[in-house]
This record gives structure tokens, sequence and C-alpha cells, in this order.
């Protein structure tokens, strides 16, 4: 049964003032994050961008948030712990945006701030079972329930932070994450939690027009990580919660593009000696742009991705796990079919640039010299470079 309607209402309300609050608090916030030199210099590969823009945009995401969430949700003592957790994150964040933290202390903090979550009550108790021939179909975690939970919360808030490579897509996966869970959550008639990730999405997509390429303002790893901890926090409340409706495998697919690349990294860094926490430029973006697509057109890609396993996770909930996995394979293939087109359209494309440029190059000089020196030799000059 859904949510009645007056709470429907209300989710509205929660995501209207989430997106205008934070969509007005954002040039605020940009200016803040130039005083306090918040601000992102290109200096290695991995930066996607060539001038310095401002960071500590996720401030503007907290805020809408928190107003939000104070003023339609009830509190509770999950709720308090969740608020208060999500402040640690938010601070550390900002100093981090600041000062460039190094990681282990970064992740000292955030086990604290998991700790704080929770020891107000937001813990996994019980999971359904993946195993389908298994006769018992609950796993209860007992002693290992608390260092479960925080592992899945400090996971998932450095998953989101990985992701945070290029414009518009760290903040874009969250919208649907949350969204995803929004949708859940009033399917299983939980509406406070239906609530929270209405605020949760109305603060990302107020502070979105800002953040699509060309970004105006990053949200650094204020937002990033504070977006992770909460869409962490609240599947806890909203999908672990209810593990005798919701599937094992819907809060892993519905944070599954942010999982996947995590998970690869560390893979990725441990098979070649490096320090799993140390950064590098192979995450799934990376590789995007490096076939050719545009930071536009990889960000694209990724969404739909993610569209892709948001509705596998609801369609898994309502009607069951053959269909879920009948829809998820159709979708992949129908993705994959795609890609294949539009890679096979930026070759085409590329190749229409080079031949263009060639073209250009024998009208100026049909003999194929130089007016300085021997055929080839300025080409051989730039290649040395």
């Amino acid at each position: 049964m859904l949510i009645e309607l007056p709470v429907i209402t209300r989710i509205a309300a929660a995501l209207g003032v989430a997106l205008l609050i934070s969509f007005i608090a954002t040039p605020v916030v940009k200016a803040l994050a130039q005083k306090m030199g918040a601000v992102d210099v290109p200096k290695d590969g991995r930066r996607m961008h060539d001038h310095p823009i401002p960071r500590m945009g996720g401030l503007a995401i907290f805020f809408g948030f928190l107003l939000s969430t104070l003023l339609f949700v009830p509190m509770s003592q999950s709720l308090r712990g969740m608020l208060l957790g999500g402040v640690i994150i938010v601070i550390l964040g900002m100093l981090d945006d600041i000062y460039a933290l190094p990681a282990m202390p970064k992740l000292l903090v955030q086990i604290v701030a998991a700790l704080v979550a929770v020891l107000h009550g937001n813990v996994i108790q019980v999971l359904s079972n993946p195993n389908i021939f298994s006769s018992n179909p609950y796993w209860t975690l007992g002693i290992w329930a608390i260092p479960v939970t925080v592992i899945w919360i400090v996971a998932i808030t450095n998953a989101v932070n990985l992701i945070d490579g290029l414009d518009g897509l760290a903040v874009g996966v969250a919208t649907i994450s949350s969204l995803t869970m929004l949708v859940i959550a009033m399917l299983v008639s939980d509406g406070l939690v239906a609530l929270m990730m209405a605020a949760l999405a109305g603060g990302c997509i107020g502070f979105m027009p800002y953040n699509l390429n060309p970004a105006k303002i990053f949200m650094g790893d204020t937002g990033s990580t504070f977006l992770g901890f909460i869409l962490a926090t609240a599947s806890i409340q909203g999908l672990f919660k209810f593990y005798t409706i919701v599937s094992f495998a819907v809060p892993f697919l519905m944070l599954g593009l942010p999982l996947f690349d995590t998970c690869f990294a560390i893979l990725r860094r441990v098979a070649r000696g490096q320090n799993p926490m140390s950064p590098d430029r192979s995450h799934v973006h990376h590789r995007l742009i490096d076939v050719g697509f545009n930071q536009k057109q990889a960000v694209a890609i990724l969404y739909i991705i993610s569209a892709i396993l948001g509705l596998s996770a609801v369609v898994l909930t309502t009607s069951g796990a053959l269909k879920a996995m009948a829809l998820l394979c159709a979708l992949c293939f129908a993705g994959a079919i795609a890609a294949k087109i539009s890679i096979s359209h930026a070759e085409k494309e590329e190749e229409k640039e080079v031949q263009a440029v060639e073209s250009h190059d024998d009208l100026r000089d049909p003999s194929g010299g130089s007016e300085d020196g021997a055929p080839g030799e300025g080409a051989g000059e730039q290649e040395g470079d």
C-alpha cells in the first residue's frame, strides 16, 4: 500500500524546500569558498578542468537537506544520530577542501562519525539471505552488527567520494540513488525515510545547475562524503530494516555504480602494489574519457547505468528477483548496443576531423614541405615534445 496523500504532499514540500535553499545558498557558498581558499587548482592528470574552480559547494546541499529535514521529518534518536554524524562529516570535508588532509586521519574521523550514527540506533541487525537454497531466509548479525554497519557507512561514504571526478557526476548519481530509495520507501510505506530522501534529492537538484559541465563550483569532499554518509545511513533505516520485504541485493543495486568503481579501484591498486587509498586516473569515468567521450557524454552514460540499477532495485522490491534480473539483462543489452553505436559515432567524427585537418594542410602546402626545412621536419620536432 502506498503512502497516503498528505504524506506525498509533505514529500513534495520537503523536496521543494531543500531544492530552493540549496539553489539560493550555492552562490553564497561559492564566495565563501573563494574567501577561505577552498579552490581546486588543476595540478595533475586526474583533473578534468584547466582553471581554478571553487569547491566546498556541498555545504549548500547540506544546508538544504538539514533545514528541510528539521522542518518536515519528526525527530527521533536514529535521525539525531544521522544528523550528528553528518555534521562531523561536513566539518571534516570542509577542512579537507581547504587544507587537503591526509587519508588516514580522514578515515579515522569517518569511523567516528559512523559510530555516532550506529550508537544512536542506525544498526544493521538482520539481512535477508542471498542464498535462495538455504533453509534460513535471514541472517542475524549479532555481535557483528556494529562492525558490519560501520564498514557499510564508511564504504559508501568513500565510494560516492571516489566517483566525484567529472562535472555533475557524483551529484547526479546521488540524486538517482536518493530518488530510488524514495520510491522504495513509498512502496513499503516508510514515510520518514521517504521524507529524508526527498530532502536529499532536493538539495542535490538545487546544486546541480552550478555543477553541471562546465562547472562553476565543485561540491568537494564536503558534499561527496556527506552524500555518501546520508545515503548509507538512510539505507539502514529504509532498506536493511525491511529485510522481510526488501531483498539483500537492493542496497547494492541502488548504490551499484559507486560500489563497483570503489571495489575495482581497490583491487587495481593492490594488484599494482600501490596503497589502496592512493589516487589514480583509472576510474570508470576516466576510462570513458580516454575512450573518446567528452565530459557530458561520459556523465550521461553513467547516469543511465545508475538509473538502470536503480530501476532494477525498484522492480526487485515490487516484482521479485526473476523479473528484476530479466529487466537488468535487457537494459544492459540495450545499453551495450547504445554504447557501441556511440563509440562508433565518436570514432567516425574523429576520423572526419583528422581528414579535414589533413586536407587543410594539403591545401596550404601541396608539396608536403615546409618553409624553413625539409618535409616532415616540423612534425618530428612536435612528436619529440
